[in-house]
């Protein structure tokens, strides 16, 4: 099962490359990107994309970051609550049975 696993995710990673690559060749016209207060140099149109996507994808990874720690704590305190619990149910019925007993 897990070879099927990284057979798919190999082929997946594969055509996502092949896409990649065809959009770069396909993108060929530079372009000089102006903000506002700097104008960056005339560079081919798919590295500014790509650039973009790249920066998007770690802004949105660092502000998922918060998050993610908030629910990995909510989620230990949980486990360590649960924990409790089960030691005191399992108390409470050696309790029981040392008193029928």
């Amino acid at each position: 099962m897990r070879w099927i696993k990284g057979l798919i995710l190999a082929i997946i990673l594969l055509v996502v490359l092949l896409v990649g690559i065809l959009f770069a060749v396909n993108n060929q016209q530079t372009t000089a990107l102006n903000l506002i207060w700097v104008e960056l140099p005339p560079v081919s149109l798919s590295v500014w994309l790509l650039a973009t996507l790249t920066f998007g994808v770690i802004i949105g990874m660092l502000a998922m970051m918060g998050v993610y720690v908030r629910l990995k704590a909510k989620l230990a305190r949980s486990e360590r609550h649960n924990k409790q619990q089960r030691k005191e149910l399992d108390r409470l019925r050696t309790q029981e049975f040392k008193e029928i007993a």
